[in-house]
């Protein structure tokens, strides 16, 4: 699920388009596009998800509010969560956009966790924020292992 304003720019749309995405239209209960991702993962694709639905402008400092998209997903395809971490993007990527600075070559780990199975009914909001909230919860506990393994790389 990608922003559906990245779909107009030229050379994101051209990308985007070719590998896949499925446009969301952010903060507007996008029912389509959640419904053809769960045919997505339904049909055995994997759906690569950040919940936060944006960059963090403060990495180290706690999640922003999850979105509950993942989890509706999750449970109406009853397809688990890999709850992934990723640290140092930011040295190269921050919420500013692109940036060419020191480090050149900035270390990005990624931090894995076992998967988490969708429980509850997927007309239930208490369920879907239930869920999400753990999925969120999940990703944090990543991030963490994730920053310990970049800082131990660069020896900090």
């Amino acid at each position: 699920l990608v922003a559906a304003e990245f779909f107009d720019r030229r050379f994101h749309g051209f990308w985007l388009r070719t590998f896949k995405q499925i446009p969301i239209r952010r903060g507007m209960g996008d029912s389509g596009a959640l419904d053809e991702a769960v045919a997505t993962v339904r049909s055995g694709a994997i759906a690569g998800i950040f919940p936060e639905g944006r960059v963090n402008p403060d990495p180290g400092g706690p999640m922003l509010r999850g979105r509950t998209g993942v989890a509706r997903i999750a449970i109406a395809a009853g397809a688990p969560v890999i709850p992934v971490g990723i640290w140092g993007t930011q040295a190269r990527w921050p919420r500013t956009g692109l940036t060419f600075r020191r480090p050149l070559r900035p270390t990005v780990a990624l931090a894995f966790g076992p998967p988490i199975e969708p429980k509850g009914d997927p007309s239930s909001l208490d369920d879907i924020q239930t869920f999400s909230r753990l999925v969120i919860t999940r990703i944090a506990e990543q991030i963490r292992a994730a920053r310990i393994l970049a800082e131990r790389r660069n020896g900090s």
